[in-house]
Parts: C-alpha cells; structure tokens; sequence
C-alpha cells in the first residue's frame, strides 16, 4: 500500500513539475505576443509589455500616440512584423535575464512599400512575489529604424495635373488653363465696405459672411491679397465688372476650364471639391482635402484615368541633416482622352434649339463614331466648378426647362420616327407586302367594338396606303392595321433584334430602350400604339440613331463608340434587314423628304438631298386627355452617309409638331455642312 501512495506522490510531482515547466514565461513566448499586438495596430497592448526604462524615457504619447498619427497619417495598409526565433539548442543571449530577436516590418503605404530589420531586445523581470516576466526594451527605432536617434516623419505630395479631355479634332472640352483667382485687399475697402462687399458677393455667387470669414483670418493685414474665387478668364461680363471695385486685384493661376460651355455641359459634366463622403468611397488615400474630382459627366465616368496619382516622398528629417528618404512615389499626370465626339457639330445642334428644350444624337453611320449627344437647354459648367451659391443652384433646380436634367441619357416614346423600324420587321416577317396598298377611310380607325373609346388616328388622308406612302405621309392607321398581321410577339421579337429591352453597348451609361413597362405587349390596342411609337415604347436618341444605321450597312446595326481609341465599325446586330427590304424603306424615307406631301418636305430646301422620317409622340396620360402636350422628332441623313441625326424636341404641339423639328435640323445642317 505504502508503495503505491511513494507511486501516486511521484507522478504528481512530475506533473506538477511539468506544469511548472509548460507556464514558464520564455521571451519567445513575449515576443510573439508583442509582434501579434503590432500586427494588430494595438498600440497600447504593445506599451504594456515595454520596460518601466522605456516607459520612463519615452511616455505614452510618444509610443501609442505617436504610432496612430504616423501610421494613419502613411494610411499603413498590409502591415507584417515578423522576428527570427532562435534555433532549438541555441542561446539566445549571453545573459539569461536579456534576449535579442531580429525583427522584420514590411508595409505599404501612401508613398509605396517601406521594409526594415531592427534588432528586439528584451530583458527579464521579477515581480515582488518572484514571479518573473519578459519586457521589451523600446525606441523610436521600432517606428523606423532612422528615428531611433532622433527626428520627425516629413510627407510631402506633389499633385499630378488632371488629364485633358479632347474632341475628335483635338479641340479641348475640358482643358487646364490660365485663370484668374480673384480676391480683395482689406486697406483698400472705403467708406461703403458693406455695399461693395455685397456687390462682390453678387458677382462671385458668394455670401457676405463667406467673404468676412476670409478676411478676418488671423494672417490678414490691410495690404494682403485675400483670395476668394477662382473665375476663368473667359468669364468677361463678370470680370470687368468686378475689376471696376477698388478692393478686387487678381492672381492668375492654373484652372478647369471648359470652353463649349452649354452645348456640351451635359456629355463634359464639370469637376468640384471632392466632399468626405466621396473620400471615404475611394481608394484609401486616392484624395485629399482640397482634391478635385469629377461630378458627372465624362469627368466622372473617366475619373480614374483623368485624375493621375500624387507624388509622395516619406522621409526622416532631422535638424541640421540630409533628409533619409524612407519611400518615394513619383508623381504621374492624368491621362489626357481623345473622344469622337466633333465640338463644332455639337455646338450647331446645341444653338438650333434655341429656346427649346429636348436632346439630339449625331453619328457616323459607317463607323457608329458619336459626332454629338445633345441635351438642352444646358448649364455653364464653368459655373458650377467654381462654386455656385444657393440662390443660384435653387434657381437651376427650379427652372420649368430643366437645365439640370441630363435627355440624351434618357428615354423617351418616339413617335413615328419609328416606322421605318416598324416597316423592317414587318417586311422581314411577312407580314407587309410593300406592293400592297390597303383601303383607310377617313381620319380615325377602330378594329372593332371591342376596343370601346379607343381609336387611332391619322394626320391626313389618303386611300388606297401602301408602305411607301403611309412612310411619306406617315400614316398611322396602316401601321396599326399592320401591326395586328405581325402580331405581339412577332413585333416584340422584332424589336428585340434592335437592341430594345437590353443593355445598350456604349461607354457612357445610357438608360436601356423598352418596348413596354414589363416587356409585353399585352392587347391590341397598345400593340397598335407601339407600332408608331406610342404606347410605353422608350427609346434614346442615340438608340434610335443607331437603330437606322441597318439601313446604310446592309442590314447590319453598327456599336456605336464615344471613346477615340474604341474599335469602331463593329456590328452589334448582324442582318437584320434584308437587301431588297432595305431599298424600299431608303426610297420611301428619301420621298419623305422629297415629296410635296412628305412630313419633312420643309427640308427639301437645303442644299443636300436628305433622307429622315419625323415623328410625333404624344405624352397623354389618358385617352380622353386632349389637351397633351407632343414631343417632335426627325431622324435624317444625307445622301453621301457620313452623317445621321437623331433629334427630338419637347412640347412642340403650338409649334407646328415636328415640323418645327425640321426646320431646326435644316439649321444645323446648314451649319454642319
């Protein structure tokens, strides 16, 4: 029995001893937690295990509160600290209460990567109760190496150049440029300094309060030049009346500039501050306070590319030393963009509107090059990139016309501009025999009973109709009787062959055409409606521009392009029409314009023979609403094919419908050509 207690007493010794053994605080075991606490960014776990001398010499806001400015301030990202274990059996000091450990420290930052070994030492303590422990003999070494004696972390940035934005013939859209920045000389104020300074408030879209911020700032003295807005200098009008104040003086410096203002302001967009929501959107430090960046526009879409990368150089400096440069990031300019779009063809259809608000698409039907996306009215942009006060930005929000409001982007219902389309699928299908003419009476038809109130009408008569004359005259009873041959699915699939009810392939984001709500067609009414372009059919500009290009590439609808360096002449949709079907219709959209009785005869007076089909779309929100207004449209091309315009204008029906549509387009033409 006696043997048998010496035996338990024994294992639990060793047990105990074993215990003892496996609780021993080693270095390692120390140094793993400090390099874990590292990894971790835990800067206060890491003072906690430095020594008392350490502690002494350098107290918490020079460790904890150091580390988070410097690595917040580098915007430390894919931190790894890592030390070297000494091998089994190898001492790791001469002295048992010290030890060393190589330590590796990689990490990116704002400047680029930035690596270092530094050598850990520990050395051993022993609490009043003799329990011992492991503590890290810390310096500023362990930031950086080159601190270790002494010096700050200096951060200095060079800001890149925006890139450029070009037209085809490298006429800038959005260019850097000589600018002035205006500001006031306090001394120079007289005895009405309230007065004048509301007048410089009116003219820079500023508030008095904004312009006496600036002017009681600390640093200010009665011969200081006080900035207040940057104006470019092609703001004139605004200029010389602000250069006739006694306190304005300016400076020049270097701008956003953008010299086809209006015409253009939609497709360019403009740049402005970038705000603490779009920073914290980006790429961790991609901006800075007082960063531009694109706020529509191809300034937005090409943010990325336009706006280069900072210059970064991170260095040690210390008094009376070389600077030691920890990384260096040279600074690269943006990238300057080249579009197909021609400023000149933009700028003549922009100016037809006049007044009028709608939108246009110009392209080169051979290649499917974009000449010019048109929305008006517009907006300067030079206006809003350089601050524009609330008053004022109240006043574009509230203008009936909408100047804000970006149309060559959005859809809108295209009336009979899409016949021609219509006539294709019909053609293709079967249904339409272009020799056929079809007995109409009068102006207003109806299938039957059964479609109650409802009944589509015509702007003219004529009987018999065939294809080319209800194109010429546009009729829409013939399409609408038409339409019921097709059939709804038939008409669908059709327009679905056209790109309708998918994503349109084009660089610049523009809404989707739809053949209804939820892309059916589901009675014969609105099936009557979609074959001229009413019901909930939607199309852009642009997509119905490009929607007749199968008729100047045999059959073949072509991708349109924005962008310079895209591959143009690319097929989007490849034989859609036939041949002998593509004949009939070019005939009768030639007669459209040529013929006595055809819509757009008006344009029969310009030099070129032209090609087009108008269109009405009427916007009623029920079918007793008579008092709707109409948005007119002609798509039209000349007979050498180098260019096609899709154009739509808004409230036309006091107007003339699309008459008044015509006579703009002729306009730009005359320009163009």
């Amino acid at each position: 029995m006696r043997k048998i207690y010496s035996l338990l007493a024994m294992v639990t010794l060793i047990l105990g001893l074993s215990a003892c053994s496996n609780d021993e605080v080693t270095p390692e075991k120390r140094m793993d937690e400090f390099v874990g606490h590292w990894n971790d960014k835990d800067f206060e776990a890491m003072y906690k295990m430095a020594s008392s001398e350490s502690k002494e010499a350098y107290p918490t806001e020079e460790f904890v509160d150091r580390y988070e400015k410097i690595y917040n301030d580098l915007n430390v990202e894919n931190l790894s600290v890592s030390y070297e274990k000494p091998e089994e059996g190898e001492e790791n000091s001469e002295e048992e209460d010290k030890a060393s450990f190589p330590l590796s420290v990689e990490m990116d930052t704002i400047g680029g990567p930035i690596s270092f070994d530094y050598q850990a030492t520990m050395n051993k303590i022993e609490d009043e109760d003799g329990e011992t422990d492991w503590v890290v003999n810390w310096d500023p070494g362990y930031i950086f190496p080159q601190l270790k004696d002494g010096g700050e972390i200096s951060f200095q940035s060079e800001s890149p150049e925006r890139g450029e934005i070009f037209d085809r013939n490298q006429n800038g859209l959005a260019i850097n440029e000589e600018i002035y920045e205006i500001g006031v000389v306090p001394g120079e104020f007289g005895e009405n300094a309230e007065e004048t300074k509301k007048e410089i408030a009116d003219l820079l879209a500023m508030n008095v309060d904004s312009i006496n911020t600036a002017l009681n700032a600390e640093w200010v003295q009665d011969d200081s030049f006080v900035p207040l807005k940057k104006v470019p200098k092609t703001n004139k009008e605004q200029l010389d009346a602000l250069f006739e104040l006694g306190p304005v003086l300016s400076q020049t410096t270097t701008g956003r500039v953008y010299p086809y203002g209006e015409s253009a302001s939609h497709l360019v967009g403009y740049i402005g501050s970038v705000t603490a929501e779009e920073m914290e959107e980006a790429e961790p430090g991609a901006y800075s306070n007082g960063d531009v960046i694109g706020k529509r526009g191809l300034e937005l879409l090409f943010e990325d590319r336009l706006k280069g990368e900072s210059g970064v150089t991170i260095a040690v400096t210390k008094e009376g030393e070389e600077d030691q440069i920890l990384t260096q990031k040279e600074v690269k300019d943006g990238e300057d963009i080249t579009v197909t779009i021609d400023a000149d063809i933009q700028q003549s259809i922009y100016d037809s509107y006049e007044d009028q608000t709608g939108t246009a698409a110009a392209i080169q039907p051979k290649t499917g090059e974009t000449l010019a996306l048109v929305s008006a009215p517009g907006f300067d942009p030079n206006e809003l990139a350089y601050g524009i006060s609330q008053s004022r930005l109240k006043e574009l929000q509230e203008d009936e016309q909408k100047p804000l409001q970006n149309r060559f982007s959005a859809t809108f219902a295209p009336g009979s501009s899409i016949k021609p389309i219509t006539a294709a699928i019909g053609l293709e299908t079967g249904a339409i025999d272009p020799k056929e003419a079809i007995e109409i009476n009068g102006l207003t038809w109806q299938k039957d009973e059964s479609w109650g109130d409802y009944r589509v009408t015509r702007v003219s008569e004529g009987s018999p109709v065939d294809l080319t004359d209800a194109l010429v005259r546009s009729d829409n009873i013939y399409f609408a009787q038409q339409a019921l041959e097709i059939g709804s699915d038939k008409l669908i699939d059709g327009l679905n062959q056209f790109g309708v009810g998918e994503d349109f392939p084009y660089t610049y984001p523009i809404e989707a055409s739809t053949v209804s709500n939820n892309g059916e067609i589901d009675s014969e009414a609105m099936l009557a409606d979609t074959s001229y372009g009413q019901g909930q059919l939607e199309m852009s500009a642009l997509h119905l521009a490009v929607a007749y290009t199968t008729l100047l590439n045999d059959g073949n609808m072509i991708q349109p392009t924005l962008e310079e360096s895209e591959e143009d002449s690319k097929v989007w949709k490849e034989g859609i029409v036939s041949g002998k079907n593509i004949d009939t219709i070019r005939d009768a959209l030639r007669k459209v314009v040529s013929a006595p009785n055809g819509t757009a005869h008006s344009a029969a007076s310009l030099d070129i023979n032209l090609s087009g089909k108008t269109g009405t779309a009427e916007l009623k929100k029920s079918l007793d609403d008579e008092n709707a207004e109409e948005n007119g449209w002609f798509v039209t091309y000349p007979e050498d094919e180098d260019l096609l315009i899709s154009m739509m204008m808004e409230n036309v029906k006091e107007q003339g419908g699309s008459h008044i549509v015509v006579d703009r387009a002729v306009e730009a033409l005359q320009e163009i050509k």
